[in-house]
């Protein structure tokens, strides 16, 4: 497989139909996640929460900002922490039914795009790849999200033990499962290129989702090498580019440690507001950038992964029939 010629081609197709990187930003929508957990206890129905700032060497601004979340967290009842922990899982739980509805949208829309690009075709709208892929956003939505709920299961499976066993021996047992984690990295990066593969399936070949996941399987089976290597390039790539976009968002936090110093110096809480404000505003100006760039990226992306898996499943087609045809002539003569 030429991998020049692939990155060279998703990169051609992207540039002369930019449409796609509107899909590649909703594609972006569900790419990632984070998780938290909050805890209280204490008596009297309070969250119980203290924290005494004056035994850290802290700036005396800093120390009043801790001072007033202390007396704030204080004042909560026990129930309303319960509620307000339910609600924002509940919330959680909404938005990312959206953000994976919007994400299958991009996704179905950048392999189409990508089909027909390469079937010739000169101009490419929002509303003809929407159009054409409403057959396929079920199956693709069903499909990850019933993926996305086997890989939680089967992480809490692993991460309870886990932690259970690091609390019993006192973080001594964390050091038996680096290789749990080792091997846990490639697999993982093993499942995400399979899942790849059966999104393209299942939009290129009309499956079903089974059979699309067994298709991926089978093509991530048959073309290890090419996989393998193919998701190291866009694995590199995608980790270096991504941290260079990030590089202004490291800057972003100059004003806030000016702010802090500042009102350490001066005792004055407008250094440390100003300096909060100006990160806020500069985040804010980036952001818009930040999603196009992120977007271009994605598109860039799914589109070379979608051009791998269209050589690679035709690839075989012109032998097939050379032999079929050598056949033909031999019962022939």
């Amino acid at each position: 497989m030429d991998f020049g010629k692939i990155l060279t081609r998703a990169w051609e197709i992207i540039w002369k139909f930019k449409v796609l990187w509107l899909f590649g930003i909703l594609a972006s929508c569900g790419q990632g996640g984070s998780g938290s957990s909050t805890s209280s206890g204490g008596g009297g129905g309070k969250t119980g929460f203290q924290f005494d700032a004056g035994s850290f060497n802290l700036p005396p601004e800093m120390q009043r900002y801790i001072l007033r979340a202390d007396r704030f967290f204080d004042s909560i009842e026990a129930w309303q922490i319960a509620a307000l922990i339910g609600g924002f899982f509940l919330f959680s739980l909404i938005i990312g039914l959206i953000f994976n509805a919007l994400s299958t949208i991009g996704r179905v829309g950048i392999i189409q795009g990508t089909v027909e690009a390469e079937g010739g075709v000169d101009r490419l709208s929002f509303g003809d790849l929407f159009t054409s892929g409403k057959p396929f956003f079920w199956r693709v939505f069903g499909l990850n999200l019933l993926i996305g709920i086997a890989l939680l299961i089967a992480f809490l499976i692993i991460i309870i033990p886990a932690i259970g066993i690091t609390a019993l021996t006192l973080g001594i047992g964390l050091i038996c499962l680096i290789p749990l984690i080792c091997i846990l990295i490639p697999l993982s990066w093993m499942v995400s290129v399979i899942i790849e593969q059966a999104n393209i399936a299942l939009v290129v070949e009309d499956l079903g989702m089974m059979p699309a996941l067994q298709r991926g399987w089978a093509v991530f089976r048959e073309n290890l090498g090419s996989m393998i290597i193919m998701g190291l390039i866009l694995g590199v790539l995608s980790f270096v580019i991504s941290l260079i976009f990030a590089l202004p968002i490291l800057l972003i936090i100059f004003p806030v440690v000016f702010g802090i110093a500042g009102g350490a110096i001066t005792d004055a809480e407008a250094f440390v507001g100003g300096g909060f404000a100006v990160a806020a505003l500069c985040f804010m100006a980036y952001l818009p950038f930040l999603i196009v760039l992120g977007g271009i990226l994605r598109s860039y992306i799914n589109t070379a992964w979608t051009l791998t898996y269209l050589e690679l499943t035709t690839e075989a087609a012109p032998e097939s029939d050379d032999a079929s045809l050598l056949t033909e002539t031999a019962e022939e003569i």
